[in-house]
């Protein structure tokens, strides 16, 4: 044997030790990141992670000290993502819904500011007692300038709106 192929030879298994080294820095950071993403899911708090894809222990469900699998872990992942898009999705009509109704309210500042205006110019000694102005909300309700817009709250919340008296 030459001296050239004992320095291949130790090549070589330096090669394979760093291609080695490389694997397990992958398979850790992929074991971390499963961690984090258990850690991320309420439901799967606290749970280990079965080494063993494939075993019993990754199936049983809850408790203390179970062990949730890969799998688990991504259909548990995704459920909660899905969960959380729609909670998000809903929080955003309610945001939209209270934009609107602000806007309405807005208006009816505005025109409640007109009318007493113009009332106190025309008629300085009376106060305001009509029906005054009405508005159409946007979910197709109508609501007095005057009622303190009890008319547009929300029709999921089964309130009845109460007319104010004068």
């Amino acid at each position: 044997m030459s001296d050239n192929d004992d320095i291949e030879v130790e090549s070589d298994a330096d090669k394979r030790a760093h291609h080695n080294a490389l694997e397990r820095k992958r398979r850790d950071h992929i074991k971390d990141s499963f961690h984090s993403l258990r850690d991320s899911v309420p439901s799967l708090q606290g749970e280990k992670v079965c080494s063993h894809a494939g075993s019993l222990g990754g199936r049983r469900s809850g408790g203390v000290g179970s062990q949730a699998s890969r799998a688990q872990i991504l259909n548990k992942a995704t459920e909660y993502i899905q969960y959380m898009r729609r909670k998000n999705h809903a929080h955003q009509q309610d945001i939209d819904d209270l934009k609107r109704q602000n806007n309405l309210l807005e208006q009816q500042v505005r025109v409640l500011e007109k009318v007493k205006a113009s009332q106190s110019t025309t008629f300085p000694a009376s106060s305001a007692t009509g029906d005054g102005a009405r508005f159409t909300n946007s979910k197709g309700g109508t609501v007095s300038a005057f009622d303190g817009g009890s008319g547009s709250s929300s029709e999921s919340e089964g309130e009845v709106p109460q007319a104010a008296t004068a």
